[in-house]
């Protein structure tokens, strides 16, 4: 299919260049940025007012706009912000402005979104996109109040969770591993701390966040179902800003100045939790010196060399540990480094290379106290990359964009070494690597007033190694106990200084946007995305300790086909605004797992594994109030995601492991005074599947449950409610007489409810004698028993202080 359509699409691509390449222009182009800070704004709108025309500022606050010759008021806008107006004149060449604008008061008490216009749910060309401001996430009450992104956007539509404590989440219908989560362009593999309770993205240290579930631009790629970008703060360029909070679990600090006022400045972030400090005193014998924490750090420097060049360098760096002499601890790590180039008025140009490395670590002798007898188990990932961008802004109408990556993967699925008395055997899985080369092309056009498009392709090429002598090909020898898949492998002799695999896939990309009306418009969308990499996880939610693996000879990268549709409206002077949305995912090459699927340690995993094709619908409705005292919003989400997959479920669709049907969530924040606001969300979750045992066995007078070979999700787990509310109290001076504060007090699952997270079988004993014959065994029955995770309210305080 796709040989018909490149020569259309390429034309397509092409066209408005020669249309807008006429007639003698000028172009006025430089930075809009916050006069507080420094910082640049991402999207601010920067409007013509004599043409009605205009463009919006990129990731690093730039824009450009090309016109006739002339004198031009500009309009410069951002929710947030007041509207300032420039005057320019383009008579003979190009001018280079560079903006300011003001943050205003009124509107910061609001819940906005950082440089987006009251219509732009609207006028944007994006569907299926939420961009949520740090402001509005830290209203939003929180487990024991520390402020978390990744909870914060589960309270958007297409947005879940298996649970609470798990790791990770779920976008319209898609795996934990299907989300590209990235932190200044470097890929984090783990985005969460303490097993999926609090997230690892500092909040003092993030500027912007944005969530794309569709319509996903040709520059990104890697995964199957959605892009989590977010944007670290530069640093404060003007003047010494400290921000911090002291709560239950943790405190946090950071620290941003300027290096060289207005051309340089950095930020540094950390946090430690501390309760396994504040337990010490009452943890006795073995669990003495018994650590459960976490810590991260995050970092950043910037330098703007001259009107032309800055430079980029940031990095973070976090942990979890948990147990005594036997435990494990997991973390990611990450640097980036970006180079911004101004070739002309017209060509933008971002380079980014990155390091990324997720490992994990499980010791039974964390203290080192018997290397003789020990038993160790590592596990990583690992990235290297480099990356140009390049955006062309051809005329206020036409922007294109296109650029091309090259990645590098090492995989360590699992390495663990066993000592007894001083012998050692080393055992698990081989290392793997891959290279993962890609290059797009894409372009925004307006076509008229009312129609836009963007278009795009991509292309990638993943290129796969095994290090070892041997390699392994999947031969069907039937379904038996000693082959659950039905799979065995056979060794072929391996050359591993050649390619053993290589796969090549383009990517079309495509969105459209009509206004129907001053304020509505219709949307649609489609997008098709590669991914090459997967994480092994046959439990409930996903854990630090699985695996991810490269695709291989044996394992076909997964490809997800989507398409949408949406109908977007806004009320009252933009006070309101409303958008509803369908979409429907194809997904090729869904990874399941055979009954006794062994993943772990395992360098033969792969004939445990089973494949099939997924299909991912639903509609998702997001009612929004920007103004007034009372803000917030209400999204619901009806969805079904389904697998069919040869050897499970009788070869029948069946749902998905975190197929949730209902999802609704409503988040409202009150402003009562300057001195006092109030928040409160609401949360209706239908339950995921669960597979249990259908019937019961006996035997010697013990009963035991029975699972059908292969079934999948016979049951579901209840349905999930919650209800958080928060209050902050402001107060007017901060440490040392300076600054300013605030108290948050918060209470989470405000009624108590018990929520399940999983539902499990164990034995009951009924019997009534102390005596131990197989009669007395015959009354031992099984009983289905509902886990929860948390089971009670949680209230708490936070101080936070900024100065």
């Amino acid at each position: 299919m796709l040989k018909f359509i490149r020569k259309p699409l390429l034309m397509l691509l092409l066209f408005p260049l020669g249309l807008f390449a006429q007639n003698e222009k000028l172009t006025v182009s430089g930075y809009v940025k916050d006069n507080k800070n420094g910082e640049g704004l991402i999207g601010a709108s920067v409007f013509v007012k004599e043409l009605l025309t205009g463009t919006t500022t990129n990731t690093y606050g730039f824009y450009s706009l090309t016109l006739p010759k002339g004198n031009y008021t500009l309009v410069i806008s951002s929710v947030g912000y007041r509207k300032s107006i420039r005057e320019v004149k383009l008579a003979d060449q190009n001018v280079t402005l560079n903006l300011e604008v003001q943050e205003d008061g009124q509107e910061l008490e609001e819940v906005v979104v950082k440089g987006k216009r009251d219509d732009d749910n609207v006028k944007q060309l994006e569907m299926s996109v939420n961009k949520v401001e740090m402001k509005t996430i830290k209203k939003i009450p929180a487990l024991l109040g520390e402020v978390d992104l990744v909870r914060a956007i589960q309270l958007l539509p297409g947005v879940s969770t298996v649970g609470e404590g798990a790791t990770g989440f779920n976008v319209r219908g898609g795996a934990v591993d299907q989300n590209l989560v990235l932190l200044d362009d470097a890929p984090v593999y783990n985005s969460s701390h303490l097993f999926g309770f609090f997230s690892i993205f500092n909040p003092d240290a993030v500027k912007d966040v944005k969530l794309i579930k569709g319509g996903i631009p040709a520059q990104y790629g890697g995964r199957a179902s959605s892009i989590l970008d977010v944007r670290m703060k530069e640093g404060n360029a003007k003047q010494l800003e400290v921000n911090g909070g002291i709560g239950f679990i943790f405190s946090r600090l950071s620290i941003e100045a300027p290096i060289v006022k207005d051309k340089a400045s950095f930020i540094v972030a950390a946090r430690r939790s501390y309760a396994d400090i504040l337990a010490k005193p009452f943890l006795t014998g073995n669990n003495a010196n018994t650590k459960f924490n976490f810590y991260d750090l995050t970092a950043k420097v910037n330098y703007n060399i001259n009107q032309n060049n800055t430079v980029f360098l940031s990095g973070y760096f976090g942990r979890d540990v948990f147990g005594n002499t036997f435990g494990f601890n997991w973390g990611n790590s990450t640097v980036s480094a970006r180079w911004n180039h101004v070739f002309s008025s017209k060509l933008f140009l971002n380079t980014t290379a990155f390091y990324s490395n997720y490992d994990y670590l499980l010791d039974s002798d964390l203290e080192n106290k018997k290397p003789n007898n020990r038993f160790r188990w590592t596990s990583n990932i690992e990235n290297l990359s480099i990356k140009p961008d390049f955006t062309y802004y051809i005329s206020p109408n036409n922007t294109l964009t296109f650029g091309g990556q090259v990645l590098t993967y090492s995989f360590t699925p699992g390495s663990a070494t066993a000592s007894s008395n001083g012998d050692a055997r080393s055992f698990g899985a081989p290392p793997k690597d891959a290279v993962e080369y890609s290059a797009y092309v894409g372009d925004e056009w307006k076509v008229s007033p009312k129609l836009s498009l963007q278009y795009g392709i991509r292309f990638s090429k993943y290129d796969y190694k095994s290090s070892e002598d041997v390699y392994y090909v999947r031969r069907f020898v039937g379904i038996s106990d000693a082959f659950p898949s039905g799979y065995a492998l056979d060794a072929k002799v391996n050359d591993p200084t050649k390619v053993l695999q290589s796969y090549q896939n383009f990517e079309p990309r495509f969105n459209a946007k009509l206004e129907t009306g001053e304020n509505s418009s219709v949307k649609a969308s489609y997008n098709r995305m590669t991914q090459y990499i997967h994480l092994m996880s046959n439990t409930a939610a996903a854990t630090p300790l699985d695996v991810w693996t490269s695709s291989t000879n044996n394992i076909k990268p997964q490809i997800v086909d989507q398409v949408a549709l949406g109908y977007f409206k806004n009320f009252g002077d933009n006070e309101y605004e409303t958008s509803l949305e369908v979409y429907y995912k194809d997904m090729q090459n869904q990874i399941d797992y055979a009954d006794r699927a062994n993943l772990f340690l395992n360098p033969t995993f792969e004939k445990d594994l089973l494949f099939g094709k997924g299909r991912a619908y639903g509609l998702e409705l997001f009612i929004k109030k920007n103004k007034g005292k009372l803000t917030g919003w209400t999204s619901y989400t009806l969805a079904r995601t389904e697998r069919q997959v040869d050897g499970l479920n009788n070869g029948n669709w069946y749902p998905n492991r975190f197929d949730r049907t209902h999802t609704l969530n409503i988040v409202a924040q009150y402003e009562l005074n300057k001195k006092w606001n109030f928040g409160a969300n609401f949360a209706y979750i239908s339950g995921v599947p669960y597979s249990l045992p259908a019937r019961q066995g006996d035997y010697q007078g013990f009963t035991y449950g029975i699972t059908e070979s292969g079934v999948r999700g016979n049951v579901r787990v209840p349905a999930y409610n919650r209800l958080d509310v928060s209050a902050t109290k402001k107060n007017k001076k901060a440490l040392f007489g300076k600054g300013e504060s605030e108290w948050v007090f918060s209470i989470y699952n405000l009624y108590n409810k018990r929520n399940p997270f999983s539902i499990y079988t164990q034995p009951v004993d009924n019997k009534t004698t102390t005596t131990t014959t197989a009669e007395d065994y015959q009354l031992i029955k099984n009983e289905a028993v509902r886990l929860s995770i948390i089971g009670s309210l949680i209230p708490s305080v936070t101080y936070n202080f900024k100065f």
